[in-house]
């Protein structure tokens, strides 16, 4: 039987004490574990910035990609071996600054992988620049003034984007962020979960008492419908994006790999992509 220990290497990880990080990355694992994943099923694919560093701190396969691009990286090995459960992992600036791009087309294709974004609102590892989910007046080295742009709000570009799982959890509720990550790894398609992180070395405004202050439980919502996307777009805006729980889930969408003609069913990875020389010699015909 497969336990979260499964999932430990000897690699220490060096975030700060108190990181949020640290809850994200023993959610991975416990969700992998839950759903009796063995550790050479899962491949984690990570950015850059403290949260990059998660995809060597667990026991899977892993890839410490590069700036805003953990996306298409893994994307690329899901498509490649279909078999394999692929986490993409990166940060606020990492996602929704550099990556921005990446992310909206990847909620677009709606390709069978799961992208979990810590959210701590600041450039950690770089020590302490607005991010683009920095609020407005947000005072960091890079805007001594206060930031003069509002902040990006990654779930209703998500819900806009036409996500077919949206959720967004809290690294102080390991149980729920636990459960959300197992959801959102079921899920066949692509899940978004947005995961509030806080940096307690350079964030002193959106710490853990702040967030327990101003975040709702879509839970204690009576009679919220997590399958009404226009339902959890006015609750999002109506709680300014401080919401936790699954806030969208559609699972009648097709994921990428089922609308792609000719995707076979055996993984890339296995199949005979040796060429005969007779077939190479007719190829080469086509250039000489």
């Amino acid at each position: 039987m497969v336990t979260f220990k499964d999932f430990r290497n000897t690699v220490k990880p060096n975030w700060c004490p108190g990181c949020g990080d640290f809850s994200v990355q023993a959610a991975i694992q416990r969700a992998a574990a839950n759903l009796d994943i063995q550790p050479h099923e899962l491949a984690v694919v990570s950015g850059i910035g403290c949260s990059g560093r998660l995809s060597g701190y667990i026991n899977s396969y892993g890839l410490h990609g590069i700036h805003g691009r953990a996306l298409p990286i893994a994307q690329g090995l899901k498509m490649a071996n279909r078999d394999l459960n692929v986490i993409a992992t990166g940060g606020d600036g990492d996602g929704f600054a550099i990556g921005m791009g990446h992310t909206i087309h990847s909620i677009r294709r709606n390709i069978d992988i799961t992208y979990v974004v810590m959210d701590n609102q600041i450039y950690g590892l770089t020590k302490g620049q607005t991010s683009p989910r920095s609020a407005a007046g947000f005072v960091t080295k890079s805007t001594p003034g206060g930031a003069i742009e509002p902040s990006l709000k990654p779930l209703e570009v998500a819900l806009s984007s036409g996500a077919t799982f949206v959720a967004q959890s809290f690294s102080t509720d390991l149980k729920e962020l636990t459960a959300i990550i197992e959801a959102g790894m079921k899920h066949k398609g692509f899940s978004f979960i947005n995961v509030f992180s806080p940096c307690v070395t350079y964030n002193k405004v959106n710490t853990y008492d702040w967030f327990k202050e101003h975040i709702t439980k879509l839970s204690s919502i009576e009679g919220y419908d997590s399958s009404n996307r226009a339902e959890a777009m006015k609750t999002v805006m109506e709680h300014e994006g401080l919401v936790t729980g699954i806030i969208y889930q559609n699972d009648d969408e097709l994921s990428y790999q089922e609308k792609v003609i000719g995707y076979h069913e055996e993984p890339l990875n296995k199949a005979d992509i040796m060429i005969k020389e007779e077939e190479l010699n007719e190829l080469m015909k086509e250039f000489i």
